[in-house]
């Protein structure tokens, strides 16, 4: 489903997470928004597609098969070639210690799940002014 006013332009948003139906959710809901989608359904194709595609931010779950979303933040934090990409935790942990070790690990921002999709396109407006006006 593609927003009328969807261009090669729009910010380029890489949603990874393991399960099928959050990414179509969110990616149908981004691109009606006005975002381009890219997904990604474990850590590893996470690296390599923000690698390869260079998105203006990820929105990462940390609960992932093969690479968990933590490892694949330090290795994209790490890297020169992304480490400026916004990474936005999404996890189902809504304990308090699991913000601050996400942003330990890198991440920008953080979601907890199940978040309703307007405020997770809010929360990518958010991050994304941030690096504007850096």
């Amino acid at each position: 489903m593609n927003s009328p006013a969807l261009n090669d332009t729009a910010p380029l948003v890489l949603i990874v997470d393991d399960y099928q139906d959050a990414r179509e959710m969110y990616a149908e809901y981004l691109e009606y928004s006005g975002y381009r989608v890219a997904e990604a359904r474990n850590g590893l194709e996470a690296v390599e597609k923000a690698f390869a595609l260079h998105p203006d931010v990820i929105l990462m779950d940390l609960s992932l098969p093969v690479l968990d979303g933590w490892e694949a933040t330090r290795r994209l934090k790490s890297d020169a070639r992304t480490r400026s990409i916004p990474v936005v935790a999404l996890t189902g942990h809504a304990l308090d210690g699991h913000s601050r070790e996400a942003h330990d690990a890198g991440c920008d921002a953080y979601v907890t799940k199940p978040c309703l999709p307007d405020a997770l396109v809010r929360e990518v407006q958010r991050v994304l002014a941030a690096v504007a006006a850096a």
